[in-house]
């Protein structure tokens, strides 16, 4: 071996590695692609890490941000500075003015004892089976970043939500059905469809968007059926589209390609399903009676029963066109908007009970922030300091509080929660561990947590 009398100086090294740097960041945005382009596979059903307690998940979504102190948090101190400012500062997003006491009655339920508002009456009949968490924090008090955080696990970059990466880890039990499923009644809500989106996971994984104000099949499913063709031809027609497909990749990976294909056939084995997954007509009348007759009773009993066919996740949106963004006004609007959800949500505890189901369906119900204890005119403003989610079934000991704001609920004071622990423990119950269900995208391990996240345990059964 010759001897190095004269080594490279560090200038020297730099230049000639630098080339080498650059074919590796090279090679990540080439095999980037590839990465995306999902298996045919995969939607089949996958083990979880080790055993979880829960199946599936639906998520009620409340958009625009209900109010902690009027649901699930009552806060008796603001009745006693009730119009006047309160012992401490509040740095809200916008002036407000001074504590405003809850216009809605708060009473204890159950053997728990834990007190709910009467906008919630017919779901704090559950309350045993209901771990309410009272001191969620998220990191901004704007809508757009706070969806993001609390569907994608991140509010300023385009990650993958909830929903792709439950789908992602667990597939699919049925293949003539989406995996996940988000119901939006009156069109998208803010950020649309990035609220479900499969962001840098395949295609394949992304939600499908459903809009549940329509009755007829053939619109609530547009083209589910073909007028004019029949089934043997167009299967026919698939395996020629594929075969064309195929000549097209020519063995080069494509992304949004496979996404396609994938949805050509998920729409065609559609045809076999969804008609009867999404006829509630074929319900009883006494369950029909029992979810109501409105849009959220409708949806949520569609819910239920894509969630027994095997769909691994369902997002249910309300307030997508009357947000529960009231800034004046709460005390009638947030009872017109609770008063549309409050029995479905009961009936949906009730039909899972009944059916067996609840024990493996983890339900999780909130927004992406809470409001201000102090009055913005007759409402309030954002709140990201301390809000309330509450989860039932699927593994989680009911009849329990975790965490506490301050006296007036503001701030998360005891045990303050993130979503990134939010969305550990969801995870956790569908028997992830959140640090390990990771995807590889351009050079890095990915996760929904990203690098934070812990296992709320106490509200685990």
């Amino acid at each position: 071996m010759p001897s190095f009398t004269h080594p490279m100086s560090r200038r020297e090294l730099l230049q000639r590695s630098g080339l080498g740097f650059g074919a590796l960041g090279l090679a990540g945005l080439l095999g980037s692609d590839a990465a995306l382009a999902a298996p045919a596979d995969s939607m089949a059903p996958k083990a979880p890490h080790f055993p979880g307690k829960a199946k599936r998940v639906i998520h009620f979504f409340l958009n625009g941000g209900p109010s902690h102190v009027d649901t699930f948090d009552p806060k008796p101190a603001l009745a006693k500075y009730a119009g006047k400012p309160l012992p401490q500062t509040l740095l809200t997003e916008r002036k407000t003015g001074g504590a405003f006491p809850s216009p809605f009655k708060f009473q204890k339920y159950g053997k728990s004892g834990i007190e709910v508002s009467e906008l919630f009456a017919k779901t704090a009949a559950h309350i045993d089976d209901v771990a309410v968490i009272r001191s969620m924090k998220a990191q901004v008090p704007n809508h757009e970043p706070s969806l993001m955080l609390m569907n994608c696990g991140d509010g300023v970059q385009a990650r993958p939500s909830m929903g792709s990466w439950i789908l992602y880890g667990l597939g699919s039990e049925n293949q003539n059905l989406p995996g996940f499923v988000a119901m939006c009644p009156g069109g998208y809500p803010i950020k649309g469809p990035d609220n479900w989106q499969a962001g840098f996971l395949p295609g394949a994984f992304q939600g499908t968007y459903i809009d549940p104000r329509n009755e007829a099949l053939d619109k609530l499913i547009e083209n589910i059926e073909h007028r004019h063709t029949t089934t043997p031809a167009q299967r026919r027609q698939l395996d020629l589209l594929a075969a064309l497909n195929a000549e097209h990749r020519q063995g080069k990976a494509d992304a949004r390609l496979d996404a396609r294909i994938q949805s050509f056939e998920l729409a065609f084995r559609m045809q076999t399903e969804a008609a009867d997954a999404f006829d509630i007509s074929r319900e009883t009348q006494v369950t029909r009676d029992l979810y109501g007759a409105g849009v959220h009773g409708r949806q949520t009993l569609i819910a239920r029963r894509l969630l027994e066919r095997g769909v691994r996740y369902v997002q249910l949106w309300h307030g997508a066109s009357q947000p529960w963004d009231h800034h004046a006004n709460i005390a009638k609007d947030h009872k017109k908007l609770a008063d549309e959800i409050d029995g479905p949500i009961a009936a949906l505890l009730t039909d899972l009970k009944t059916r067996g189901m609840l024990n493996d369906t983890l339900v999780v119900w909130g927004g992406e922030f809470g409001r201000t204890p102090t009055s913005e005119g007759s409402g309030r403003d954002h709140n990201h300091y301390g809000f309330t989610i509450w989860m039932a079934g699927g593994g989680i000991k009911g009849g329990t509080v975790y965490g506490a704001t301050d006296e007036f609920g503001f701030k998360a004071a005891e045990n303050p929660t993130s979503v990134h622990d939010l969305h550990a423990t969801i995870l956790h119950l569908l028997g992830f561990d959140h640090e390990k269900l990771t995807y590889r995208y351009a050079g890095r391990d990915f996760r929904l947590t990203d690098v934070h996240g812990r296992v709320i345990r106490d509200i685990i059964a």
